[in-house]
């Protein structure tokens, strides 16, 4: 029973996770642990709270029902959270192997301490600007200046170009500003992540970039390829590629938390 219940809390934080993912959280890793949660899956899904959409080579990737779901938030195992999927389109879209890559970026930074702190394909948007991007993961793990750590995963699948714009397009969520005062009075703008998302953060939450999917020596040449592409970017990026990440190797950083270098960067918005 508690395998059981330790793969639902489990998948309810990640959503998308293979029978090693599981074990190396529930049962430490080892062979008999694989087995144990396999049969636990097996019951999961017979009870209708748990299944399979597709495969991450010849491996089931396992994800919530939206039973499994409903079980979950009425025994309060999670704390509150938005309204998510449960990961079925995405593993049936074929971004089944995307997501158990982020699950192993997850684990590989510490995730099996503190799970729940967890938030996967978290919506980041600007209705003014029509900026909208999904953050892979967002670990509400407070710094001394920050409430969350935001996460993206590379799974080698995209062009470095579009990688590059996609680490850019957190620049300009940062530097995106909002006008406040009462009507007919001078007032002033301030940062929208601040106001509105991250209150309780002094800078803008660091991103950390995971490159994933391809061999070693490719992702190394990927890793400098991208600090190149965003050189001078004014908020804070780091990287490092999962192979590295899974040894507890350092991160490198490729971009420093600028807010005056933001703050020319782009318009100010009018007053009323």
């Amino acid at each position: 029973m508690k395998v059981r219940a330790d793969a639902l809390r489990m998948l309810g934080c990640v959503r998308i996770a293979t029978v090693r993912q599981m074990a190396q959280v529930i049962t430490k890793e080892d062979a008999d642990g694989r087995s144990y949660v396999r049969r636990a899956m097996r019951k999961l899904a017979e009870l209708g709270l748990a299944e399979t959409n597709g495969k991450d080579g010849k491996h089931p990737i396992w994800n919530l029902t939206p039973a499994g779901q409903k079980a979950l938030a009425d025994g309060n195992e999670l704390p509150p959270r938005p309204k998510a999927g449960t990961g079925a389109k995405a593993v049936k879209a074929g971004f089944g192997p995307h997501g158990v890559a982020v699950t192993d970026m997850i684990l590989a930074f510490g995730g099996c301490k503190h799970l729940t702190d967890w938030q996967v394909e978290v919506n980041h948007a600007i209705k003014e600007t029509g900026l909208s991007f999904n953050t892979d993961a967002v670990l509400a793990l407070p710094t001394k200046t920050s409430e969350v750590r935001l996460f993206e995963l590379d799974n080698g699948t995209m062009s470095q170009a579009r990688l590059a714009k996609e680490v850019w397009d957190y620049e300009r969520y940062a530097g995106h500003r909002v006008w406040e005062g009462a009507r007919g009075t001078i007032g002033n703008t301030f940062p929208f992540w601040q106001r509105h998302r991250y209150t309780r953060s002094q800078t803008f939450p660091r991103l950390h970039v995971v490159l994933a999917g391809k061999e070693e020596h490719l992702l190394d040449n990927r890793l400098q390829a991208l600090a190149d592409d965003v050189k001078g970017i004014a908020v804070a990026v780091w990287v490092n590629t999962l192979p590295r990440l899974q040894r507890g190797e350092p991160w490198y950083e490729i971009g420093v938390d600028d807010p005056d270098r933001r703050r020319r960067r782009y318009p100010e918005p009018a007053g009323r």
